[in-house]
């Protein structure tokens, strides 16, 4: 069975996959269009800045073995954050890349800051 709209009619809207309330997180790059397919940049993003609300959304949309793969594999996480969710999710450190001490060391000698 297929369905033909009218000449009146119009298709409805794509949805964003981000919710509005979200778009402040991201900042730098335009949030309608971010997808699903983005999930690693979304969630590093939503667990390094993100309120309860944030995440409270990212583990309604990803699911906790998505977002601890996520929080073992990113390069941008700040240490606190990095620290903060891996306790949370019971995580050992030496699993987690941004806490590890060679990546630390070489994000020091690129920013000393």
């Amino acid at each position: 069975m297929t369905t033909t709209l009218s000449k009146t009619e119009k298709p409805a809207k794509a949805m964003t996959f981000i919710p509005q309330n979200l778009y402040r997180y991201f900042w730098d790059v335009n949030p309608q269009t971010l997808a699903k397919k983005h999930k690693k940049q979304i969630i590093a993003r939503l667990l390094d800045y993100g309120d309860t609300e944030a995440i409270g959304w990212c583990k309604e949309q990803f699911s906790e073995k998505e977002i601890t793969e996520c929080l073992k594999t990113s390069r941008g996480l700040s240490k606190k954050s990095a620290n903060f969710w891996a306790i949370i999710f019971d995580i050992p450190k030496n699993q987690v890349l941004c806490l590890q001490p060679s990546f630390r060391e070489i994000h020091r000698k690129l920013w000393n800051y």
